[in-house]
């Protein structure tokens, strides 16, 4: 009799479960809604878009500095910044110093990343002073060489068949976590003389120093340092016929800010 109870028990357990399953089995999966895909997938999410079409910029006022040396005192600014995407972006750079006067440029450039580490630049210089006024055409490249090393190196094409080269580098040495030790180079090679500007042809100037700075945070840091400069060949001796210095040691002091 329990045998029978349970054979009956076990068939009306089997006469709910398979309609069922074979209801399921074919039923088809309904398609989604053009509604339903859009609420699963909003718009800024379709095609797994990136985040690589933002603008951004970035301003870097590398040296504002005084500088002491046997000829007296003077000032220096070097700040460059730039606004775009990842991969295209315009370069603002501006640079000059009261030494022997007024001596100021500025560039505005187009910048194209060509690599991980590089970026192609091209657009003008601008030289405001001393005077007369120059224009130029700059095409360059710059970037982090192997060992991090800073590069800039820029070729000039201006009028009346002038030419001109500038590379700079520069290294960050990290003695502690916030104390930095920059060495830097910088040299000027003038293809042809301007002798209204007292540039003579050739290795016209070349700075060598080193700073160090302190970063209270990241973006703001007093330094110090050491620098030579000098003015060579065609240059100093131009320098020398006005009754100017062509160079020497300077003390310098000054402050590095970003953001």
């Amino acid at each position: 009799m329990g045998t029978i109870r349970l054979v009956r028990t076990m068939l009306l357990v089997l006469g709910c479960i398979v309609p069922v399953t074979a209801v399921a089995q074919s039923t088809p999966v309904p398609t989604p809604t053009e509604e339903e895909r859009k609420a699963a997938f909003p718009p800024d999410l379709q095609g797994h878009a990136v985040h690589d079409t933002g603008l951004h910029y970035f301003v870097l006022l590398d040296q504002l500095e005084s500088q002491v040396s046997g000829d007296g005192v003077g000032a220096i600014w070097d700040a460059k910044a730039w606004v775009g995407g990842d991969l295209n972006r315009i370069w603002i750079r501006s640079e000059g110093d009261y030494l022997d006067g007024l001596d100021m440029e500025a560039h505005l450039l187009l910048g194209r990343n060509i690599s991980r580490w590089w970026t192609l630049v091209g657009g003008v210089r601008q030289d405001m002073k001393p005077a007369p006024a120059r224009t130029w055409a700059a095409i360059g490249i710059q970037g982090l060489a192997p060992q991090w090393f800073d590069i800039e190196a820029t070729v000039y094409l201006g009028e009346s068949a002038r030419t001109a080269v500038r590379v700079e580098a520069e290294y960050d040495l990290l003695l502690t976590e916030q104390v930095i030790l920059q060495p830097l180079l910088e040299v000027n090679v003038a293809g042809k003389g301007d002798a209204e500007r007292s540039i003579g042809a050739g290795l016209s100037t070349v700075e060598l120093g080193v700073r160090v700075r302190y970063e209270i945070k990241r973006e703001v840091a007093p330094y110090a340092g050491l620098v030579w400069h000098r003015k060579l060949f065609g240059t100093g001796d131009q320098a020398r016929a006005h009754g100017e210095g062509v160079g020497g040691w300077r003390l310098v002091t000054g402050l590095r800010l970003w953001f």
